[in-house]
């Protein structure tokens, strides 16, 4: 078993994706939501101008499981058009954000969120069913999302998912490395396995946990891998078996995907 201090690790955040990091250090557990959103407005406002049609606030930071150790802040701007003056009216906020610990804002256009939902399907149906606006109008209120391309781009995040796995695998074999590898993926597959759920007609529960636990019912898998890995990450455990847990990671999530084709390829 390798010993690790909870919330080490310096884990990257992908854009538009439902995401939460393990913590570096303390210093993200300072971190008041509210307050940091409430002073992102009225910059993106003095930046935008008549241009800015929302800012959004989507993700774990819109609902009750935004958590100040390892949550991130997940901010959606939306605006009438972007040309490349209305890019550089918004770097100063953009460098100001990210300066303070948060991942990049999402820029789309008001079209490119009508017109988007087909290809990112999954990131679209989040937004739209947890997200709270903190500016402007609720672009989502009229969104719909196309679910036959939902099951398309499912099946795609979880195999490219794998592999990613299996090149950060190989890359780097290192115990500590391999923790941190779960520790950053275990998120995503969060989110991959409520929409499996989804695709298949199932009520998704709130938490990651119960999502794990519901899908491996159904799948037929032990869910004790992945729920040891969110205990890690969220500080409740700090010791593992890296080696034994990651063999029986990645073959949940092949048990996952073989399932997952065979089930929607029959529906």
């Amino acid at each position: 078993a390798v010993a690790v201090e909870a919330g080490s690790g310096d884990l990257v955040a992908e854009a538009l994706e439902e995401v939460a990091q393990v913590a570096v250090g303390n210093s993200r557990k300072t971190i008041n939501p509210e307050a940091e959103l409430t002073e992102l407005v009225p910059r993106l406002r003095e930046a935008a101008g008549k241009n800015l049609v929302s800012v959004i606030v989507y993700g774990s930071a819109a609902s009750k499981d935004f958590r100040r150790d390892y949550s991130d802040i997940n901010v959606l701007v939306v605006a009438n058009k972007l040309p490349l003056e209305g890019l550089k009216a918004l770097i100063p906020v953009m460098h100001w954000w990210r300066d303070r610990g948060h991942p990049p804002l999402v820029i789309f256009t008001r079209e490119e969120i009508e017109r988007a939902a087909d290809v990112f399907s999954i990131e679209l149906y989040d937004m739209k069913h947890r997200h709270r606006v903190m500016d402007g109008e609720d672009v989502f209120a009229t969104l719909q999302v196309p679910m036959a391309m939902h099951r398309v781009q499912l099946e795609h995040e979880l195999r490219t998912s794998l592999l990613r796995l299996r090149q950060g695998y190989i890359a780097e074999p290192q115990e500590e490395a391999v923790l941190n590898l779960m520790l950053q993926s275990i998120s995503s597959f969060g989110t991959l396995f409520r929409h499996v759920l989804i695709a298949v007609g199932q009520e998704p529960p709130a938490h990651r946990r119960d999502v794990t636990v519901k899908l491996g019912e159904l799948v037929g898998f032990d869910p004790k891998p992945f729920l040891e890995i969110f205990d890690m990450r969220e500080g409740r455990s700090h010791a593992l078996h890296v080696n034994e847990t990651f063999r029986q990671y990645l073959f949940i999530i092949e048990q996952v995907i073989t399932w997952v084709d065979r089930k929607l390829d029959h529906a």
